[in-house]
């Protein structure tokens, strides 16, 4: 691939000293200032779900179920949008940047929404919050890469993906008070509640301060000088924490470019990686699919089949989330132990087979709400480490330059095919109270994530403990004469 520019080749040690680094303070400030995206996003979609009731019941919204459910949609078509457009940008403008500008959308978005009139708005309003943390997840998963030492890639990818979970507990428990009409009106309550996510955003463009620019993303762009100042300043951390570094063990050479034009992006994308391209497709879809059609509508379910009050949705989903963040927690050393093909064919193919036998013992009205939320929570526990290994593998399998556009792109395109209409298909599924049109939905999901795990089999890559450069050279390098 050409560079858009003739530029003069780089040799640096930059990617080899941020992998031998150990394990400090500075990784756990990447992990707590970044990882703070998904606690929102799952704090974002929780709310979505435990409000559902109050926003049926609302006097000035009184919106529909299938009316909750289009809402939820404008989020993630949001979501889908705002990916592209800001991934685009973080590949020319750098990491950074891009924290600031998506974190203060997110937070001028979701304050509006406690503001909303009617459907029109409340949908204008999701679909500009999703559009935040969409652009999100390409500048958080490039940094998240690029920062951390290769051999806890995976684990720490996984694990803040994970954090989702613990977003969707707090809106949980913040539920099970805002939506409590002996507490707060519930008119009140659910506008308090997104109101309440816009406090989280002021604190986080607080901790990204003190996130650098990826190092690797200023060498290919020919800022070399500050690229090693960055690392200088890490090493020096480290040094002073008592830490003796090892000599870094190989050079990369590169030819820095201003800017990655398009062609390049669906080169390496359709050209040079067809079936990594077809891998990260079929994760993102499946696990999209599966996630946005049964979190977006947990409320629904406990409320219309099993008779749970709205203001008390909250309680069944600490559970729930607490499945969903032990899973990466517990096996995402695996990963990069065991390997990443054979646990996300195992995680996709668990998560799949628990959800077909949770669907078939609710069609047979086996369950009640609390053995329902218990088996959701055994699913979860697999589907949340599967669902972070999509990401994982769409962020790490393509080169440098291309990285946050080609996250954007797959989440984008499996948000699209798999997500967006999920929440308001299944909730159709749920207004028309039948457990066998709900069962055909679950059943759908359930062959989605085999389907998954059987393109995984095939087509998984061995990128366990391995520098980046390794997985997928760079289109900068430069091979000696």
């Amino acid at each position: 691939m050409s560079s858009p520019v003739s530029s003069p080749v780089i040799t640096t040690d930059v990617p080899a000293r941020l992998d031998r680094l150990p394990w400090g303070r500075f990784h756990w400030l990447v992990v707590v200032a970044l990882g703070v995206t998904w606690i929102l996003d799952g704090l974002e979609v929780t709310l979505a779900g435990s409000v559902a009731g109050a926003l049926r019941e609302s006097p000035v919204l009184q919106f529909s179920a299938s009316d909750v459910g289009l809402a939820n949609s404008a989020y993630l078509a949001g979501a889908v949008l705002g990916a592209l457009f800001f991934g685009w940008l973080t590949d020319r403008l750098g990491r950074k940047k891009l924290f600031s500008i998506t974190v203060l959308l997110y937070l001028v978005a979701t304050a509006a929404t406690a503001f909303s009139w009617d459907l029109g708005s409340f949908m204008l309003f999701r679909f500009l919050t999703g559009a935040g943390i969409g652009g999100e997840y390409s500048a958080i998963n490039s940094a998240i890469q690029e920062l951390i030492p290769a051999r806890r890639r995976g684990w720490t990818d996984l694990v803040i993906n994970g954090s989702f979970w613990i977003g969707a507990a707090v809106a949980g428990g913040a539920s099970i008070i805002l939506l409590d009409p002996r507490i707060v009106d519930p008119e009140t309550g659910w506008r308090l509640a997104f109101f309440g996510g816009a406090a989280i955003g002021l604190v986080i463009l607080f901790l990204r301060r003190h996130i650098p620019e990826s190092p690797r993303w200023l060498i290919i762009h020919g800022h070399a000088e500050k690229a090693e100042g960055i690392v200088s300043q890490i090493e020096a951390g480290f040094e002073r924490a008592g830490h003796s570094l090892p000599p870094p063990t190989h050079q990369a050479r590169l030819r820095a470019r201003r800017y990655t034009p398009l062609r390049d992006v669906f080169g390496a994308l359709f050209r040079l990686y067809p079936q990594r391209t077809l891998l990260g497709l079929c994760l993102m879809a499946a696990q999209a699919f599966l996630y946005n059609a049964i979190f977006f509508t947990y409320a629904m379910m406990l409320t219309d089949f099993y008779g749970v009050p709205s203001e008390e949705a909250g309680y069944y989903v600490l559970p729930f989330a607490l499945g969903n963040v032990l899973g990466p927690l517990l096996l995402g050393r695996l990963f990069d132990t065991i390997g990443r093909r054979t646990m996300i064919v195992f995680t996709y193919g668990m998560s799949g087979l628990l959800l077909a036998a949770t669907g078939l013992l609710f069609q047979q009205g086996m369950l009640d709400a609390t053995t329902q939320t218990l088996c959701w929570s055994v699913t979860f526990f697999f589907a949340s480490a599967a669902a972070s290994s999509a990401y994982l593998t769409v962020a790490e399998c393509f080169p440098l330059e291309v990285r946050a556009l080609a996250i954007a792109i797959f989440y984008a395109f499996g948000t699209a095919i798999g997500g967006v209409m999920a929440p308001w298909a299944f909730s159709v599924l749920i207004e028309s109270g039948s457990r066998d049109q709900v069962l055909l939905g679950y059943l759908f999901a359930s062959a989605l994530m085999g389907l998954a795990a059987l393109v995984a089999a095939l087509l998984g890559v061995r990128s366990e403990r391995q520098p980046l450069e390794s997985v997928a050279r760079p289109l900068s390098w430069h091979d000696d004469d």
